[in-house]
């Protein structure tokens, strides 16, 4: 019998300065998420990926990366991949250069006018 993929499902909660794209998975009772900060008019940091054990192994967190990189291809912004993970999965898919403000491998830097989202 093959391994079924869990249904994963991926939302945005989008705030003045914050956000978040929380992400579960149908039949276990837990979130896994990517903070995210407005650094500027369409730019982002992806400043954490968390999930708890429970998620382990779902195939959870490289899902909301790669939704992610779709919905800032859909509304054109650019990512600053401050979180080690989400630089991680991009470090495995060069081909999302065109959303991140970073080569593969390349660790961010953060200007002032950045870190005070302008």
């Amino acid at each position: 019998m093959p391994d079924e993929k869990p249904e994963i499902t991926v939302t945005l909660e989008d705030g003045e300065r914050r956000g978040r794209y929380v992400g579960k998975v149908a039949g276990i009772d837990a979130e896994g998420e990517i903070t995210f900060t407005h650094r500027g008019p369409d730019l982002i940091s992806a400043d954490h990926t968390g999930a708890p054990d429970e998620l382990r192994g779902t195939g959870l967190a490289a899902a909301m990366v790669e939704y992610l990189v779709a919905d800032a291809r859909a509304r054109g912004f650019k990512i600053i991949p401050i979180c080690p993970y989400v630089r991680a999965r991009y470090e495995k898919h060069p081909e999302w250069r065109d959303v991140f403000t970073v080569g593969p491998g390349e660790k961010p830097k953060l200007t002032m006018a950045q870190m005070k989202g302008g």
